[in-house]
Parts: C-alpha cells; structure tokens; sequence
C-alpha cells in the first residue's frame, strides 16, 4: 500500500472539516470586526456633541470581540484537530471535542451590540 491509501484508512482526514469550520468563524470574526468599524465612525456622528464619546464604545468593543473570536477561532481548530487525530482511548473521555462555548459567546455579543445600536439611534432621534 502507498502511504496515501493508508491515510485514508483513518477516522480522520486531516484539514477539511476543521479548516472549513476556522475559516467560517473568521469570517465571521471579519464581519464583526467591519461592521465595528463602520460603527465608528458613524455613530458619534449621529450622537450630540455631548455624548459623541459614547458612540465609540460599541465599535471598540465589537473589534475587541472580534480579535477574540479570531484567536479563540484558531485555538478550537487545532483541539479539535487533536482530538480527532488521537488514538481511540480505552474509556471515552468526556469532553473529546470542543463545545458550542463560541457559539453562545457570539450569540450574546451581537444581541448585546444590537441592543447598544438601538440605543445610540434611540438617543439620537429623541435629542433632535
């Protein structure tokens, strides 16, 4: 047998399915990061002179989030290219692969920036 017909016996073949989920959460990680970006610069500009500052906070905030989600995005690639490429353990392990920890992050990160947006434009229309 040639060593490519052996690597296809495996369980796993290396770099797709985990490289495809890394990829998809930076892209995500990409949009968050624009889309706070547009935010800062739009958003002081729809607030008072006053409360300018304030229109800051979500822009710097989602690209903090967004920086973390990209390492965070890596990190659960390369565990659970690990625990895919391990040998088969006598006794299941309990927590093999990574769990939908990023997922429940992103979830109340985009439903929090959401909620701040509908304030700043909220703030802005009543002031006027």
């Amino acid at each position: 047998m040639t060593d490519r017909s052996q690597s296809l016996q495996g369980p796993f073949d290396p770099g797709l399915q985990p490289e495809r989920t890394e990829l998809a959460w930076r892209r995500t990680a990409l949009a968050i990061a624009i889309g706070s970006v547009i935010s800062l610069r739009i958003f002081p500009l729809l607030l008072p002179a006053d409360a300018a500052a304030w229109g800051l906070a979500p822009g710097v905030v989602g690209i903090g989030a967004a920086c973390a989600l990209w390492v965070a995005a890596r990190r659960r690639q390369l565990q659970t290219t690990a625990a895919l490429q391990s040998p088969p353990a006598a006794e299941p392990s309990p927590v093999a692969l990574p769990g939908g920890g990023m997922l429940l992050a992103l979830t109340m990160l985009a439903a929090a920036f959401g909620a701040v947006s509908l304030a700043i434009v909220a703030v802005s229309l009543l002031v006027r």
